[in-house]
């Protein structure tokens, strides 16, 4: 069992993997495969082989994670996964059955916690070895210590804040309101385009309804995800926002994956300038360039170097430890084939840990990088 530091994920489809895929993630990643693999489940072919779970989470440390809503739009065919829809309505009644799902694990397992307060964060943190109120992880402490005190046991509660990824569930912005009070946390407006802004293989900039969504954000101090923003309108945004929380959930630089999916150095000067956050993704596509083409990239070709390589590119460019942390998106349409060699499941993201001490980062600095800069973050934003 890994220690040693607090981590968090910012990025998991858990509900879209249990409700497309039927995916018990009270289940170890290794279960699943096993389980799947039995029963000639739909789930490998079309998300890949399972690389998460609640037991991998408590035994690698992760003591929080960022839960998405995500529903694909109907694209005459090109649709991904089974979780489609038409029109806002039908986007509004998908993601709702996936905060259900938290909520509803939350209320019969007690290993689960959906995190919608500054208290509820403290409470799981407690749980992992951080006193409520400790300020350590905010300036850099990695509260090592306190970690090592006791073992990480089954006990301990995995805290999942709710993020919407594409923002078309929303029928109109002033519904932002009904989705807080049902514990939405974050907002993400594009996967690919949606009524609010360009996205992902559909190019273009803000709506009006995109600007109006930006001005509520700001307004009910939500933090806005722009990962997945076409570049048009993440330059737009990253121009006009005014709120106080603005993160990258999973994103990498564009310098180390020249596509539009990710992010240019100015938006990344521009996140951290703002106090922001972004997560590296560790999908292997997305930290070595042509390793999708023609599917012949072979898991091995991507370690945990490569995932540093893009930690320390960050902390370069913006001169500073505070601005990356890990978004994995395991599980988000790929899996363990296509991730780094040293990984199997969420159990073993502590390697990054490990491989940043290696290249000369401090404890403290590590500490934040796994963990630190997404809890300054949330507790900055939860009331």
């Amino acid at each position: 069992m890994h220690n040693r530091w607090i981590i968090v994920d910012a990025h998991l489809d858990i509900s879209y993997g249990a409700l497309a895929w039927k995916r018990d993630y009270t289940r170890s990643a290794q279960e699943t495969r096993k389980f799947e693999q039995e029963t000639d489940s739909p789930s490998i072919k079309g998300n890949g082989n399972c690389s998460i779970g609640l037991p991998d989470w408590q035994a690698g440390g992760v003591a929080v994670v960022f839960g998405t809503l995500f529903e694909s739009p109907y694209r005459g065919g090109m649709s991904v996964g089974p979780l489609v829809y038409h029109n806002e309505d039908e986007a509004h009644d998908l993601a709702m059955q996936q905060l259900d799902y938290y909520h509803d694990w939350a209320k019969r397992d007690s290993r689960v916690q959906v995190i919608g307060t500054r208290a509820d964060l403290e409470a799981v943190l407690g749980d992992w070895g951080l006193e409520i109120g400790d300020k350590r992880l905010e300036i850099g402490d990695s509260a090592r210590k306190t970690n090592l005190q006791s073992p990480i046991s089954n006990l301990r509660p995995v805290g999942i804040v709710p993020l919407m990824e594409g923002a078309d569930p929303m029928r109109a912005p002033k519904e932002l309101q009904q989705w807080i009070n049902r514990g939405l946390r974050v907002v993400g407006p594009a996967w690919t385009g949606t009524r609010y802004c360009g996205g992902t293989g559909a190019p273009g900039g803000l709506t009006d309804l995109g600007r109006e969504l930006l001005q509520e954000i700001a307004r009910l101090g939500v933090i806005l995800d722009v990962s997945h923003m076409a570049q048009q309108a993440l330059a737009e945004t990253l121009d006009s926002f005014e709120g106080d929380f603005l993160i990258a959930s999973h994103s990498n630089p564009q310098h180390i994956l020249p596509t539009e999916r990710h992010l240019p150095d100015a938006a990344i000067k521009a996140i951290a300038k703002r106090g922001g956050v972004m997560g590296v993704v560790l999908a292997n596509g997305f930290l070595l360039d042509g390793w999708w083409k023609d599917g012949q990239g072979k898991k091995e070709d991507v370690t945990v170097e490569h995932v540093v390589r893009v930690i320390d590119y960050v902390c370069q460019l913006t001169g500073s430890h505070e601005h990356i942390g890990i978004g994995s998106d395991f599980d988000g349409g790929f899996g363990v084939e296509a991730i780094p060699a040293e990984f199997d499941s969420s159990r073993d993201l502590y390697k990054i840990g490990e491989a940043l001490l290696k290249h000369g980062y401090s404890d403290d600095h590590v500490a934040l990088i796994m963990g630190g800069n997404w809890i300054r973050i949330l507790r900055k934003a939860l009331k």
